[in-house]
């Protein structure tokens, strides 16, 4: 079974961001990266997919020449190889359709079994691209899934739903699938794990190469920080109808009730 994952470069989850001089995105010269979290799920779990069933793992990565360092940690991991999409590194950030149209470009010729993405970057956060990859290469999909049991020729997937209820579905391969975050314990990359990384293929590849256009179709014209204010307001009368103004408050305007 081949198994291809879509992982990402994002800043690291405590770094302090700052916005740029231009007011168009974060400053990330003095940032440090790492994969980003739900795509270490996804990989986690192709990975013992991988233990149980066979087969072979692909970590796939679109971004900077930075993201080679995030490719050699998924293939300290035991992914088998990796497919690096370069990007410039003052490229802005693709939105979910252009990244897809990228990915598509890339996977198409693997022919993979199983795509797993994570179910949204810690970054954007916009939660579209492994669907609409699904879309684009027609590929029946299902998010938000728990746990996944390969059978003859198909796999049934448990997907969580709302207020504790879950979905259980069997779907034809291939297939792609978004893992949900904190299903199993990620796993550290051990000392022959790196060792063997450095020799596993890394295959590069450029958008002019796979005759898609890196063009994102969503611009970003400027990102700010909330602007901060006090109100302070005193209710009049006894102490019940002072109460019974600020559940008033709390419901109708605060909507916190």
């Amino acid at each position: 079974m081949k198994i291809i994952v879509s992982i990402k470069q994002a800043p690291a989850r405590d770094s302090l961001l700052r916005i740029n001089s231009a007011g168009t995105w974060i400053q990330e010269d003095d940032l440090t990266f790492e994969i980003n979290e739900p795509d270490a799920y996804a990989l986690e779990a192709a990975l013992q997919l991988k233990e149980k069933n066979g087969g072979e793992v692909i970590a796939l990565c679109a971004g900077p020449a930075r993201a080679a360092q995030t490719i050699r940690e998924a293939l300290a991991k035991g992914a088998d190889r990796a497919i690096h999409v370069e990007q410039a590194d003052n490229q802005p950030s693709l939105d979910p359709l252009a990244l897809a149209r990228l990915l598509a470009k890339a996977v198409e010729p693997e022919k993979p079994d199983l795509i797993f993405t994570g179910l949204q970057s810690d970054d954007l956060g916009y939660g579209q691209t492994g669907v609409i990859l699904a879309e684009l290469l027609g590929l029946p999909h299902a998010t938000i899934i728990m746990q996944v049991e390969v059978r003859d020729g198909s796999i049934r997937v448990k997907r969580e739903l709302e207020d504790g209820w879950f979905q259980h579905v069997e779907m034809p391969l291939p297939a792609l699938l978004a893992i949900q975050s904190g299903i199993s314990k990620l796993r550290y990359a051990t000392l022959m794990g790196i060792k063997k990384a450095k020799t596993k293929e890394i295959k590069r590849l450029t958008a002019a190469e796979l005759g898609a256009a890196a063009t994102p179709a969503i611009e970003i014209s400027r990102i700010y920080v909330p602007a901060r204010a006090k109100q302070a307001q005193i209710f009049e009368g006894n102490p019940k109808e002072a109460a019974a103004k600020l559940v008033e408050k709390l419901k109708f305007e605060a909507r916190v009730l």
